[in-house]
């Protein structure tokens, strides 16, 4: 049985835990985003090493600015709505999004059965939105901005995803491609954690936070994500992304006390047995072509494989791609993913 599948999930439940650390971080959305690419994006790049020079390209350093860009958008965003609506929204509207790249840019016609679960899990995670909802009143233009960011959001995690998809598909090895994107969002956005300033990771549980944020929502999550691509079509992937916002929703229940209303639940379950259907292999005759090696030697489909590599990558830093979620109550935006 391929791992890629578990691979991704595995990286999209722990972007779905970055919400749940973020409380513990006193810093703005725009400082809490910077430092935790910083840290993370480093890492990915130290671990890369010399496959960084193979998946260097045009296509890939933009996707590195797409990156930072998510980030600002999904904390933004989840500060406004709150954990499991903003990462709903952001992380729920990517795969739509990613599929539609991958058919209008690539030709990367999705298949039936991913239509029916994606369209299925999207109808899961807008029955948690309305039970987020009903717990959000009073937010009003807040919740709408909100949205509005996270739908923007979405539509980027899709662009780094497919870019990085596109890499690895072309041969570039996956923890190359994931060095380029994190490495250099990182190094985009070290002067803004500067100008935000960085005297709050002084703070020993603010510290901790980051660093969990830094190496285990977006390094860890990301070497995961890039992994799984190497055999996961990229709009699979991006619907099994949809994890993180299920285990963001349901870490804001356990641990900070949110509340999901009855719909929310059935919206949870939906969500679920979607992801399942989602991650059963096709066994279906793949279609004639010339199959592109992957790093390692591994074969990968003629099918462009997903991203963040994590989201790739969104995730979302998000879930998110880099898909993570920090609660509207800390005053800080996720994902991430």
């Amino acid at each position: 049985m391929k791992t890629g599948p578990l691979a991704v999930v595995g990286a999209a439940v722990l972007w779905g835990t970055a919400g749940t650390a973020g409380l513990l971080v006193s810093a703005d959305s725009v400082a809490l985003a910077a430092a935790r690419l910083v840290i993370g994006g480093a890492v990915l790049a130290l671990v890369a090493g010399k496959e960084i020079r193979r998946a260097v390209s045009p296509g890939t350093l933009l996707a590195a600015a797409a990156v930072a860009a998510y980030q600002l958008c999904f904390f933004a965003a989840v500060g406004r709505t709150g954990v499991a609506v903003g990462t709903v929204v952001a992380i729920g509207s990517g795969p739509v999004f990613t599929g539609l790249l991958s058919w209008a840019l690539h030709r990367e016609r999705p298949s039936g059965r991913w239509a029916l679960a994606t369209a299925a899990a999207i109808a899961g995670c807008a029955a948690l939105i309305v039970g987020g909802g009903e717990e959000a009143g009073g937010r009003g233009g807040q919740m709408v901005s909100g949205v509005l960011l996270a739908l923007l959001g979405g539509l980027i995690y899709a662009f780094y995803a497919v870019s990085a998809a596109r890499a690895i598909s072309r041969g570039a090895p996956s923890d190359g491609v994931m060095g380029v994107l994190f490495g250099g969002a990182a190094v985009i956005m070290l002067p803004v954690l500067l100008w935000r300033g960085a005297g709050w990771l002084a703070e020993p549980m603010a510290g901790l936070a980051v660093l969990y944020l830094g190496l285990a929502s977006t390094a860890l999550s990301y070497f995961l994500y890039g992994r799984g691509l190497r055999t996961t079509p990229v709009a699979t992937a991006s619907t099994l992304a949809l994890a993180e916002p299920a285990v963001a929703a349901l870490l804001g229940l356990v641990v900070l006390g949110e509340r999901l209303a009855p719909v929310s639940w059935a919206g949870l379950a939906l969500l679920a047995i979607s992801l399942v259907v989602v991650a059963v292999p096709d066994r279906r005759p793949r279609p004639s072509g010339p199959e592109l090696p992957s790093t390692a030697g591994d074969p990968v489909t003629g099918e462009v494989p997903s991203t963040p590599g994590d989201p790739v990558v969104p995730e979302p830093v998000a879930s998110g791609r880099v898909p993570g979620s920090v609660s509207g109550r800390s005053g800080n935006g996720r994902k991430g993913g």
